[in-house]
């Protein structure tokens, strides 16, 4: 076998994945190394194994997360390449680094408390005579961190050839590793390798009803799932986002389970004939594919109430031995209804809200929650979720007097919610949404966002809400235990990770927020405000041109316009600025108050800024909400008429 092969170093085994780490200015030079291990039969991942066409972030994140070792090649070149670092800090943080230096350059600060092999010397570097200890470190590897990575291209490397590493695609485990999936998955906590006890996927279950008619009904029966099993606060349940990496892939069931670090994963598919309804489930052990249990349910259309709960009750009963007959936390939906008509409508309106395809989606899912609600008027969860979008059309697509009364009908959809079920964590987290978004009263926001959290412990989209309102008013300990539970059971969704950001953006702890809005881009390069969340800390730190590439990308028009103004005052370019600002102002007109107060500060106007800060009050501008921990409005921050706002507000 060719590469680097003694009697002192057998060959292992189980050879460890490798994702090689370097810049592309050392290609010659790293290219001997790929070939040796590849030789040598490790998995490894450089950017030469890229196709044309695919995304560069998804799956590099992929290879990164899930890779037995992290090998880092350090240059004079690569200490200075921010993707280097970002791979080598993962590495580090992951106990996964393996550091070598090529030329003698010492690893940067950060990453020297950890013994680095110097490989530095004339000839080919697998030739020179330390490889022997690369060889020998990698060989030390026990534990498999991740699914085994196999890959496409999985040639030895040839000098000229190789893409660019903004594009990839990468094979694992014999199936197409769905986009974004390995992300952040051995942080510690509920989701390790093997999985704890009590864990599991829950992949959307298969439409077979084929003409689309009732296309919501599995997805909404899987969701309403995960919601029902995620009350039992000993099993821990990957979030929606996650699992549906997987419901369109050739994945075996040990990989899902892998890759999201459970035990076991619930599957399984629908089919409706008029008011017939079939549906099937497994429960799959995530390390030999087998079943634990599957089973048939057959019926009426109004049985799928009776469904939920006889396939929650199995799951429940298979994982946790101490389950027990007076026992309902798991098997039961919190809130929910006996009347398969209101639950029909309220899963269409589920399907309708979560397509966020704009304003027509979100006022017919509210139409079909009215319709849940007029049909069994002590639907909790139809009243929570009524509240939810009324508050987004109040926020989003209301004007005028309008605006006024949606938040009203909100806050009272919200009131009823907690009256009917008092423990039903959407009621208090749509309660806490609207008297945060639409009444401006943080202080008494507080008490339900603190009882979601509470209550929602096993529910990532609420426990990612709370780290947003936990930004807001300064709970940073609070926001960060929330959003550690929502990563570990939603790994894979980059809003998570922007939530992050926006939490450790507010604590101005700049290093913690770089790495979260880098994550989240990871996942999804469109999402907005984690590029302005990155320019701003360029900003902070002189560095102009890198603050206006990442503001002149940013998707969000309302974050993207105000940054640029600021920016180009700052750079003296002040036409340009003044232009980004009445841009603003033509586009989005008293929408826009709170920016305009922010570039206002910025630009030294402070009085102008406060004057505008106040209007922005009268007419319930919700980007006050971010005005407590706000740099931007840092020149106006000791004005006595800023300290009135913020009281206003009901911050402490």
């Amino acid at each position: 076998m060719g590469g680097y092969v003694s009697g002192n170093n057998p060959i292992p085994e189980r050879l460890a994945s490798i994702f090689v780490s370097y810049s592309r200015a050392d290609r010659d030079n790293v290219l001997p190394i790929i070939n040796a291990l590849s030789k040598r039969g490790h998995s490894v991942w450089w950017d030469g194994l890229l196709e044309g066409g695919d995304r560069f972030s998804q799956v590099t994140e992929t290879a990164l997360e899930t890779s037995d070792v992290v090998l880092v090649l350090w240059t004079q070149t690569s200490i200075n390449s921010h993707w280097v670092r970002d791979e080598a800090t993962r590495g580090r943080d992951r106990g996964r680094m393996l550091s070598v230096s090529l030329d003698g350059t010492q690893p940067p600060l950060g990453f020297r408390q950890i013994q680095y092999v110097d490989l530095s010397g004339s000839g080919s570097p697998d030739k020179r005579a330390r490889f022997a200890d690369v060889i020998a470190a990698l060989d030390k590897v026990e534990d498999r961190a991740g699914t085994e990575l196999t890959f496409a291209a999985s040639q030895a490397p040839t000098k000229g050839g190789g893409l660019s590493r903004r594009s990839a695609i990468a094979v694992g485990g014999g199936g197409i590793i769905a986009a974004g999936a390995g992300l952040a998955l051995w942080q510690g906590g509920a989701f390790r390798a093997g999985g704890t006890p009590g864990s599991l996927a829950v992949i959307t279950f298969e439409d077979l009803t084929g003409s689309g008619s009732r296309g919501y009904l599995s997805a909404g029966l899987s969701e309403e799932l995960r919601a029902i099993l995620s009350r039992n606060r000993q099993l821990a349940v990957a979030a929606q986002t996650s699992s549906d990496k997987f419901k369109d892939g050739d994945q075996t069931a040990s990989e899902i389970a892998s890759t999201l670090g459970v035990q076991h994963v619930l599957e399984g598919s629908v089919r409706s004939d008029g008011e017939e309804l079939r549906v099937t489930a497994r429960l799959i052990d995530g390390q030999s594919d087998l079943d634990v249990w599957s089973d048939v349910f057959t019926g009426q259309i109004d049985n799928v109430l009776s469904v939920q709960k006889r396939i929650a009750t199995l799951v429940v009963d298979s994982l946790l031995a101490s389950f027990s007959a007076g026992e309902i936390a798991g098997t039961e939906r919190i809130g929910g209804t006996d009347n398969p008509q209101a639950l029909d409508h309220y899963l269409r309106g589920t399907d309708q809200y979560a397509s966020g395809a704009g304003e027509e989606t979100d006022r017919a899912a509210l139409s079909s929650f009215e319709r849940a609600i007029a049909t069994d008027p002590s639907y909790a969860a139809a009243h929570a979720a009524q509240s939810r979008v009324l508050t987004t059309i109040g926020n989003g697509y209301a004007s005028g007097d309008e605006v006024a009364s949606f938040y009203e009908r909100a806050m009272q959809a919200a009131q009823k919610a907690i009256e009917l079920e008092p423990d039903l964590t959407e009621g208090h987290a749509a309660l806490g949404a609207v008297l945060t978004n639409g009444r401006l009263d943080l202080a008494s926001a507080r008490e339900p966002y603190q009882r979601s959290f509470e209550l929602g412990y096993g529910n990532a989209w609420i426990l990612t809400r709370f780290t947003l309102f936990a930004s807001y008013v300064g709970d940073f300990e609070d926001g960060r235990a929330a959003i550690k539970r929502a990563k570990r059971l939603d790994p894979l969704n980059g809003s998570v990770f922007r939530a992050e950001a926006v939490l450790e953006f507010a604590a101005r702890d700049y290093v913690a927020a770089t790495r979260a809005a880098r994550r989240a881009l990871a996942i999804n390069s469109k999402i907005s405000i984690a590029k302005r969340i990155l320019g701003d800390i360029a900003r902070f730190d002189n560095q102009i041109d890198e603050a206006r590439t990442l503001y002149e990308d940013e998707p969000s028009t309302l974050s993207r316009l105000p940054s640029l103004a600021i920016l180009e005052a700052r750079a003296g370019n002040r036409e340009a600025a003044e232009s980004a600002f009445a841009q603003m102002v033509e586009q989005f007109g008293d929408n826009s108050l709170y920016q305009q107060a922010q570039v206002q500060a910025q630009w030294g106007q402070a009085d102008k800024a406060i004057t505008t800060l106040e209007k922005a009050y009268e007419v319930g501008d919700a980007g006050l909400v971010l005005s407590r921990f706000d740099q931007n409005l840092d020149p106006v921050r000791q004005d006595p008429r800023f300290t009135v706002i913020q009281q206003s507000l009901g911050f402490d």
